[in-house]
């Protein structure tokens, strides 16, 4: 038995493709049509059948998956070899995703961090996609920042805490108060922050269960954007505490007259990563960074023993 057609039918169920499969294994695309032939001749199924323009895994390649998975990470930390993590030495590029929210938390000390500890690590930190995308299976990112945890099998998330959410808004507007009310907060215009554009959120849920309702004059990719707009405007925009301090001398954040917690703020990434020692350290100290600044302890990543 050819071990090697377990890293290849790995890589085929992760991507998809054949293509993603040769660009993650760093061979040729004929080379993968080869795997993927013996693949089939050995199980006896297909594997990967078209549909459309797409290829999709059939009914046993799914059941496979997270078998597969697992026996090629024990093989890789099997064959690994051990040595101790010289950051004074590492010379590495790592890309990380991160929410809108988050960035303004995490970046400052992890780029302060790296930059001390690991002088040869360039960091490359990329926004959020207006949609899901697969960069961190396909290997084009090495970390991802945000929430709610991911529920994909390959994928590990440490789920690192929630803030509070609260409404910030100009100083000196008409609700700028020490407790503003529910029908205030609903009488004021809104500016929400999606990435997707939706303007429908959990506030809107609570507001709806007193009977209230608001109006969205505007969504907004960016938490810097409606700030912005806030500053200059009677609008009024619900951001988690922690994460939108410091939020500039001319805005106040004042409590929501009901709790509303964020989402559940997450760092992720692929299981290949789980043995790399450099990917290791850089997690966790993007982890304790966000952690630190939320005022929480890190909780046991999803997907991994405890």
């Amino acid at each position: 038995m050819d071990l090697n057609l377990l890293v290849g039918l790995d890589a085929l169920l992760e991507q998809r493709s054949v293509q993603g499969a040769a660009t993650q294994l760093h061979l040729t695309q004929p080379a993968v049509s080869r795997i993927l032939g013996r693949l089939r001749a050995a199980t006896g199924d297909a594997i990967l059948v078209r549909s459309g323009r797409e290829m999709v895994p059939t009914a046993r390649a799914l059941a496979l998956r997270d078998e597969v998975r697992d026996l090629v990470t024990r093989a890789q930390v099997v064959l690994a070899p051990s040595h101790r993590l010289d950051l004074a030495g590492l010379e590495r590029t790592f890309t990380i995703r991160c929410h809108d929210a988050l960035l303004t938390s995490v970046a400052p000390g992890v780029v302060g961090a790296v930059a001390a500890a690991a002088p040869g690590v360039r960091l490359r930190l990329l926004g959020e996609r207006p949609s899901d995308d697969r960069d961190l299976s396909r290997g084009e990112v090495d970390i991802e920042v945000g929430g709610p945890p991911a529920t994909d099998g390959s994928i590990v998330s440490r789920t690192v805490g929630t803030d509070e959410m609260v409404l910030v808004l100009r100083r000196g507007h008409p609700i700028d108060v020490a407790r503003p009310s529910a029908e205030q907060i609903a009488e004021a215009p809104h500016v929400a922050v999606s990435r997707r554009g939706r303007g429908y959120g959990p506030v809107d849920d609570v507001l709806k269960s007193l009977n209230l309702e608001r109006h969205v004059l505007a969504t907004v990719p960016t938490v810097a954007a409606a700030l912005a707009v806030v500053a200059g405007s009677e609008a009024v925009t619900v951001l988690p505490r922690r994460l939108s301090d410091p939020i500039g001398p001319r805005l106040r954040a004042r409590p929501l007259p009901w709790r509303l917690p964020s989402e559940p703020a997450a760092v992720s990434w692929h299981r290949r990563h789980d043995a790399d020692p450099a990917h290791t350290w850089l997690r966790e100290l993007v982890a304790s960074t966000l952690a630190a600044r939320l005022g929480q302890s890190p909780q046991n990543p999803i997907g991994s023993p405890a």
